[in-house]
């Protein structure tokens, strides 16, 4: 996977207003947002407080809160908003093209690129 690549994450269609959804790609898991003005967005998948799945969780304007322990986070730039989650989660661009939701990872990979290129 090239370090700037988009990468198809779900049909525009598959989320609702105001829902959360998982996406995987490689040893990354994501959740990917939709708010109720139809804007789409992507943060690492897990709760930075004990590392459960943001997916279940309760989408509310742009906040997501998690689905154990209620910790809240600001999807559109990661912070976080109600204890016990302290440490801001990871945000990733997103675009939605003919339909589609695609989230750009090129941010999470530098590191592993520039290691990459170092070793060639």
């Amino acid at each position: 996977m090239a370090c700037d690549e988009w990468i198809e994450a779900c049909a525009a269609d598959d989320l609702a207003p105001e829902d959360v959804i998982r996406f995987d790609s490689g040893d990354r898991s994501l959740a990917v947002y939709r708010t109720a003005n139809d804007e789409y967005y992507a943060t690492d998948g897990y709760c930075t407080h004990q590392r459960v799945h943001l997916e279940g969780g309760l989408v509310t304007g742009k906040l997501i809160e998690c689905p154990k322990h209620n910790g809240r986070f600001d999807f559109s730039t990661g912070e976080a908003k109600r204890p016990p989650a302290c440490v801001a989660l990871r945000t990733y661009p997103v675009k939605v093209v003919a339909g589609a939701v695609y989230v750009k990872l090129a941010d999470a990979m530098q590191e592993q690129c520039t290691k990459e290129e170092r070793l060639r």
